[in-house]
C-alpha cells in the first residue's frame, strides 16, 4: 500500500459555474431581465468539496477532466490557488469543459441549465490504485449523471479503496426520472458513507419521507446514509442509530454549492474522528457559510472560523 499523502482525493464531475445575482423573476419569452452582475466560478462536485476542504486546511487532491478551452484553464487554476492538487486532473481535446447556468430568483430554489460536456469522458478508469491508497478518503461526487461512469468502474474503485481500508464516501447527481437502482445497487455495499438530498432521494426510491429514504438505502448495503433536507436539516442512520439535525439560522444569498460544503464539512468531522452529531454539526455549518455569498466556495469557513462557530453557535440534534 502507498504511503498516504492526502486526506481526500475527491474524484468526480468539475464545472464552470456562470452565475446570476438574484433576479426578481423569470423572464418571460423575449424579456430581458437585469440582474446585479454575472460570475464565474468553479462548480460541481469534485470541485465544490476539494475547494471546500482545502480551504479547511486538509490536503486535497483532485480527479476529474475539463477541455483544453478557456473554461478548463480557469477551473483549474482556480482550484490550484484554492490548495487543491491537479496532478491528477486531466484535459480533453475531445468535448469542452462542463457548464452550468445557475439561476437565482429572489424567494425560489435555484435553477440549473447543465451541459455535461467533458465529465462524459470520465470513466473512473483513469483512477489508479496507488492514487487511491495514497488518501485517507475517497469521495466520488456526481455519480448517475453519466452512464460512462459505470457500476462496474466505480465498484473496481471503491474495492480498491475498502482493500487499502480507506473510507468511501458516495455522493449523487440525478438529472431525470430514471432506475438508478441499477447504478446505486452494486456500489451501495461497497460506500462507507452516502449523501444524497432528499429531492435525489424521492427520485430513486419514490418515497418523499427521508428516514424511509435511508431505510430503502440501508437495505440496498449502504453503512451509514445521510441524507441533506434543505432548510428542514438532515438525517443520518447508521447501524446502531438514527438522528435528525436542524440548520443554523442564516440569510439566504445563494445556495448553490450548499449541499457540496455539507459533504466537505462532514468529510472534515471524519478526519477529525468526529462522532455522527459532530460530523453533522461541522456539515450543517460548513453548508451555513456557503449560503451566504454568492457563488459554490465564496462564503466558506476558514478552519478556524468554522472551529469558533460549531463551538459558539448549538445545532439541535434529536435521536428519531
Amino acid at each position: 500500500m502507498s504511503s498516504t499523502k492526502y486526506d481526500c482525493l475527491c474524484a468526480g464531475i468539475i464545472v464552470a459555474d456562470h452565475i446570476c445575482k438574484a433576479i426578481d423573476h423569470m423572464p418571460k419569452p423575449g424579456e430581458l431581465v437585469l440582474t446585479g452582475e454575472m460570475e464565474l466560478a468553479i462548480g460541481g462536485c469534485a470541485s465544490n468539496v476539494a475547494a471546500d476542504l482545502a480551504r479547511l486546511e486538509r490536503q486535497v487532491a483532485i480527479a476529474g477532466i475539463v477541455g483544453q478551452d478557456v473554461f478548463g484553464r480557469y477551473v483549474e487554476e482556480s482550484l490550484i490557488q484554492s490548495g487543491v492538487h491537479c496532478d491528477y486532473l486531466l484535459k480533453s481535446d475531445q468535448l469542452p469543459t462542463s457548464g452550468s447556468f445557475v439561476i437565482n430568483v429572489q424567494g425560489e430554489d435555484r435553477r440549473f441549465i447543465h451541459s455535461v460536456a467533458a465529465n462524459s469522458l470520465f470513466t473512473g478508469t483513469t483512477v489508479t490504485p496507488d492514487q487511491i491508497q495514497s488518501s485517507r478518503i475517497l469521495y466520488l461526487g456526481g455519480y448517475c449523471l453519466s452512464e460512462e461512469l459505470s457500476p462496474e468502474n466505480v465498484s473496481n474503485m471503491f474495492h480498491i479503496a475498502k482493500e487499502a481500508g480507506v473510507t468511501t464516501v458516495l455522493d449523487v447527481v440525478t438529472p431525470k426520472q430514471d432506475d438508478y437502482w441499477k447504478m446505486l445497487k452494486p456500489v451501495l455495499p461497497l460506500s462507507d458513507y452516502f449523501l444524497p438530498n432528499n429531492d435525489e432521494g424521492e427520485l430513486i426510491t419514490g418515497k418523499s419521507d427521508p428516514i424511509e429514504q435511508a431505510r430503502e438505502f440501508k437495505a440496498a448495503g449502504a453503512n451509514t446514509v445521510i441524507i441533506t433536507c434543505g432548510s428542514e436539516g438532515s438525517i443520518l442512520m447508521s447501524e446502531n442509530k438514527t438522528i435528525q439535525s436542524e440548520i443554523y439560522p442564516v440569510n439566504l444569498v445563494d445556495g448553490t454549492g450548499s449541499g457540496d460544503a455539507f459533504v466537505a464539512g462532514f468529510i472534515h468531522g471524519l478526519l477529525e474522528e468526529g462522532s455522527p452529531e459532530e460530523c453533522l454539526q461541522f456539515g450543517s455549518a460548513l453548508g451555513h457559510s456557503c449560503v451566504r455569498a454568492t457563488g459554490a466556495t465564496a462564503g466558506i469557513f476558514t478552519r478556524n472560523e468554522l472551529n469558533q462557530f460549531v463551538s459558539s453557535h448549538e445545532l439541535p440534534i434529536e435521536t428519531v
